[in-house]
């Protein structure tokens, strides 16, 4: 498949080059899509530094990469090479302790950092001191109206400062007679795509890694054996490790080790980028977070009247709205996951313990009494335990962005 992104080059007092801003695109137009700045960055990570990386795409200048408040707090920011990209942090981020904290551990974490379309309150103070770039707006700011703020700023020895949107020579003269060091904008040059190949990867298998993060004793060998199952999600794992962002002491040599190497957190962190990068914005977000509901109701379900089959319950109720997830028939999906026959065929109506599991959730899910009441004749269940496992699996579900 093709992946696409738009560098946008970053100009000193020579007008010479000396960095790019990486801009998401998901397709030939030059313009931002329509989606939210923590997917865009997931999306951009994905597709571009755990693809050619970074410095393919800049030439080996240093990449901006734009960061907003679901992507400082989901920490994807730590999936960057430090010595490759400074982080551009977005004007959305507000300046609460909470984001101090967060961008102070990127700053100790020697990222190199900047602030976007800056406008100067005392709440950024704190801030000030752990950025090295800061980006004025010149078309929200004009360069009348901020001299007195970048006269001060510009007496910290720590900061440089970016005129962005320059698009006209008489800006350019205006900016580098205030002291700018850096400039950017149509003046110069507009954003330019970039396309490249890359492989497509299998949502049914990223979600069922997915649910098998989510339990609380990793199984190591199983997400190893998932991750093989899909030639994307391998290359992807694969380049994490050679990207630049983690020092390698030894060779490589299978996916179990490049999983052990990262830790249980970093691959938690990590399957929960993918889960950001690919999975869609409006449809399929909420089904599967019912998805997750389902996998952990259908599990407590199972425990109580069968719980040797509880495992396998769990998967099925995960993976039973993953053709309307997909917009694809459930019998072309099903077919291409390395499922036991019971989950098959659960998924599939054919009736088996799982199957009549599957159908008290899907009931209670819709508040249907008559149907509930069959659903939990077939399996001797007594429904009065249903309210207490729903809460319990919503909870559950709302627990999993805490765990990745």
């Amino acid at each position: 498949m093709k992946v696409f992104v738009a560098r946008q080059p970053i100009f000193n007092r020579k007008q010479q080059v000396v960095a790019y801003e990486l801009l998401f695109r998901d397709g030939q137009s030059n313009s931002f899509p329509n989606i939210s700045d923590d997917k865009a960055t997931a999306r951009l990570i994905m597709d571009n530094q755990l693809n050619l990386g970074t410095r393919y795409l800049t030439s080996g200048k240093k990449a901006l990469i734009n960061i907003g408040p679901d992507s400082l707090r989901q920490e994807l920011s730590y999936f960057l090479p430090q010595k490759d990209v400074i982080l551009e942090l977005l004007e959305s981020i507000t300046p609460t302790n909470e984001n101090y904290q967060l961008v102070r551990g990127l700053f100790h974490n020697d990222y190199r950092l900047a602030l976007d379309d800056f406008q100067y309150c005392e709440q950024w103070e704190p801030f000030l001191k752990l950025m090295r770039l800061i980006k004025f707006d010149i078309m929200q700011t004009p360069l009348n109206d901020i001299s007195e703020v970048v006269d001060d700023l510009r007496q910290r020895k720590n900061l440089k400062l970016l005129a962005e949107k320059v698009e006209t020579l008489e800006e350019f003269e205006q900016a580098k007679a205030m002291g700018f060091h850096f400039f950017q904008g149509y003046f110069f040059a507009k954003p330019r795509m970039i396309e490249q190949n890359d492989i497509e990867i299998n949502y049914a298998i990223a979600l069922l890694i997915y649910g098998e993060v989510l339990r609380p004793n990793m199984n190591i060998n199983r997400i190893a054996e998932l991750f093989a199952q899909d030639t994307a999600l391998a290359y992807k794992l694969l380049r994490l490790i050679n990207s630049g962002v983690f020092p390698i002491k030894s060779r490589i040599e299978s996916l179990k080790q490049a999983l052990v190497y990262l830790g249980d957190e970093r691959v938690k962190k990590f399957v929960g980028l993918i889960m950001t990068a690919y999975v869609a914005e409006t449809k399929p977000t909420e089904l599967t977070r019912l998805s997750i509901v389902r996998s952990r109701f259908c599990e407590l379900i199972c425990r109580k009247i069968q719980p040797t089959l509880a495992n396998l319950a769990f998967l099925t109720g995960l993976f039973s709205l993953l053709d309307a997830i997909l917009d694809k028939p459930m019998d072309l999906v099903v077919n291409k996951l390395p499922f036991p026959d019971l989950i098959h065929e659960a998924l599939l109506g054919k009736a088996n313990m799982l199957y009549y599991i599957l159908n008290v959730v899907r009931a209670y899910e819709k508040g249907s009494w008559w149907g509930l009441q069959e659903a939990c004749g077939l399996i001797n269940l007594d429904d009065d335990c249903l309210p207490d496992f729903h809460q319990a699996s919503v909870r559950w579900a709302d627990m999993y962005k805490d765990r990745i």
